[in-house]
């Protein structure tokens, strides 16, 4: 028996974090492993490790999709993987880690000992990562953009939709316009560039990157800016702080005055010379064309983001969709949010429903996960559907990607709005935060039928079974899907 501690983290912090720890647990209990997981959520860490714990362990996993601190592990054999490696197969994850794992130095490397195939393998890992990077900065971002929007939301609550003007800056709702809209959302893009520089470079990418996040909100090149911002940042630092060695004596003023001051400089004149203004442009381009949307193309757009969000459920497809709709609230344009979280919404609530109406085609357990899939759904987590697809994803996903398309065209048809990023059905009754409230509650309606017709079409009756007399005398039959 082995002692394992585990790391688990996603860009949200909510349902992969905590599919994946589940997934490690009984990965490694399965093999007759001693095993602790500390997740790294939207609520912070839980269930911490002490250094007695890491101490103590044989194997440190990393089942991460942003950027984790690895500080602690120094000398311990470390192997890093994704959460949807630790949800999909556990057991076969962890056996793999074992074999896979490398000690980690304090330089962050791989120890001296490792073959030189192995270090050219680390690098060539280490320069596939742009998606972890970006997500890094969008899971530092979004709650900045979450609770501006409820914000600016209950403004509109409180002032009307004309709380914006400065005659109404001395009110209650004037005064939440300006926490919400030009403090939180102020705040959206340096930070997206300031940790997607982090997730590359350490604390050194910090100030590039958020300086060159400030220069892309006031130059106009917005959400795209801050992008190229933060991915420059990182890199320029990165490179800067490998290339410039210095003796001992002076190497203290690397991190707190040579990278920044070197990196910033770098990055600021990009911004305001070359990257500026052509970005700028497109983003001007962009928003004027996503505003003008409508009929067919409207439709196309909506068809898509939707069929995005239930692809994978929380996965890089369905974070490109969120993370373009989440861009577009800084520019005012709001009718791409809505259709994501509706989207978003349907693949679980369609199976909550498919799960109660059609209970022929799921099991008992399946069943059971409907009843939290529905509240999941609800609350705008697309998560709650992957127990579903994760056992029968050819029938599964499309059945869900067709109601989330229909749910997407429906709601661009329609001219839904929505200014809250986040928040599901709660966020509905807030005055003036969706556009067009009855039609956009018809579009997840009308998804939701959609998912749970097309799973009735797709999946088959499940076959019934008797169980022998040496198992489990909890129940007399066991349903087995007809694949």
């Amino acid at each position: 028996m082995a002692r394992i501690v585990a790391i688990t983290s996603c860009p949200t912090g909510i349902a992969h974090t905590f599919m994946a720890a589940e997934g490690v647990q009984r990965g490694a209990e399965a093999l007759g492993h001693q095993v602790k997981v500390e997740t790294q959520g939207s609520v912070g860490a839980q269930n911490v490790l002490t250094e007695t714990d890491i101490r103590e362990a044989d194997l440190v996993i990393i089942a991460a999709d942003t950027k984790v601190d690895l500080g602690r592990f120094v000398g311990k054999r470390v192997y890093e993987t994704s959460t949807k490696a630790a949800i999909t197969d556990g057991q076969g994850m962890v056996k793999t880690a074992f074999d896979q794992a490398k000690t980690y130095s304090a330089s962050g490397s791989v120890n001296l000992a490792d073959t030189v195939d192995d270090l050219k393998a680390q690098r060539s890992a280490s320069r596939s990562g742009p998606y972890k990077h970006l997500m890094t900065g969008v899971s530092y971002m979004l709650p900045f953009v979450v609770a501006g929007g409820l914000l600016i939301a209950l403004a509109f609550a409180i002032g009307g939709i004309e709380v914006v003007e400065d005659q109404y800056k001395d009110t209650l709702g004037g005064a939440l316009v300006q926490i919400g809209a030009k403090s939180g959302f102020a705040l959206m893009v340096p930070i997206l560039a300031g940790f997607i520089a982090f997730s590359i470079a350490d604390r050194p990418g910090l100030v590039p990157g958020m300086i060159g996040g400030m220069l892309a909100s006031s130059n106009g090149s917005g959400f795209l800016g801050g992008i190229i911002a933060g991915f420059i940042a990182g890199y320029a630092t990165d490179w800067l702080n490998t290339n410039i060695r210095l003796p001992k004596t002076l190497a203290g003023l690397k991190p707190v005055l040579i990278l920044p001051l070197l990196s910033a400089t770098i990055v600021g004149l990009l911004m305001i010379y070359v990257i500026g203004k052509p970005v700028s442009a497109i983003n001007t381009s962009l928003n004027e064309w996503l505003t003008g949307l409508q009929g067919t193309n409207a439709i196309l757009l909506g068809l898509l983001l939707g069929a995005m969000m239930a692809f994978d459920m929380g996965g890089p497809v369905n974070k490109a969709a969120y993370t373009f709709a989440v861009g577009l609230l800084a520019s005012n344009v709001y009718a791409p949010m809505a259709a994501v979280m509706a989207a978003g919404m349907t693949p679980p609530l369609g199976l909550a429903l498919a799960s109660l109406l059609f209970k022929n085609r799921f099991t008992a357990e399946e069943q059971e996960a409907g009843k939290a899939a529905a509240v999941l759904g609800i609350s705008f987590i697309t998560e709650g559907a992957i127990p579903f697809a994760a056992r029968d994803p050819f029938r599964v996903i499309p059945a869900i990607m067709l109601g989330s398309a229909v749910t997407g065209a429906l709601s661009m048809s329609f001219g839904a709005t929505l200014q809250v990023p986040h928040g599901g059905v709660f966020v509905l009754p807030i005055p003036n935060a969706v556009g067009s409230l009855g039609l956009y509650i018809v579009a997840i309606l009308v998804g939701t039928v959609v998912t749970a017709a097309a799973l009735y079409a797709l999946k088959r009756p499940l076959v019934q079974t008797p169980v022998t007399s040496s198992e489990t005398s909890a129940s007399t039959t066991s349903a087995v899907s007809a694949r």
